[in-house]
């Protein structure tokens, strides 16, 4: 268990919304995603575009996502977001995320990623899954 948490603020857009003014499902797993770059870009002290070029990977795809809404998200709440990998794995890992409204748990969600390597016999081809680095893990206290 990792025990680094990204925290951020973030004010709902009537672009997120449906036209009664609630967050569209689709986009909190948008919040996610960007929680979990700025996470580990947070955590490795590279910008999230520049992580996949400082640790020769493709990235760290998306291999399965879950959400649990309590309550409606609307336009122009503020909303608490915290994100924290709850597991690493030899080459993937899961991260919890949690967004809260005035204090209140309103979604909670969670990611499953793989830490993705190049395909160094063809650069064109997708990679293949590859051992998490322990400098990462270290960052995350894992």
């Amino acid at each position: 268990m990792a025990s680094f948490t990204y925290r951020r603020q973030l004010t709902i857009e009537w672009g997120q919304c449906d036209p009664a003014g609630i967050v569209f499902n689709s986009r909190f797993f948008e919040i996610f995603d960007t929680a979990t770059w700025q996470m580990f870009g947070a955590a490795l002290g590279v910008k999230p575009h520049e992580i996949a070029a400082a640790f020769d990977i493709v990235g760290f795809p998306l291999v399965d996502a879950r959400a649990n809404f309590f309550r409606p998200i609307k336009f122009g709440d503020v909303v608490d977001a915290t994100a924290r990998v709850s597991e690493f794995r030899r080459s993937s890992f899961d991260v919890e995320h949690r967004l809260l409204v005035g204090g209140e748990l309103a979604v909670e969600g969670g990611e499953t990623r793989v830490w993705l390597g190049r395909n160094k016999d063809d650069p064109a081809k997708m990679g293949r899954a590859a051992a998490i680095p322990d400098t990462v893990l270290a960052k995350f206290g894992a």
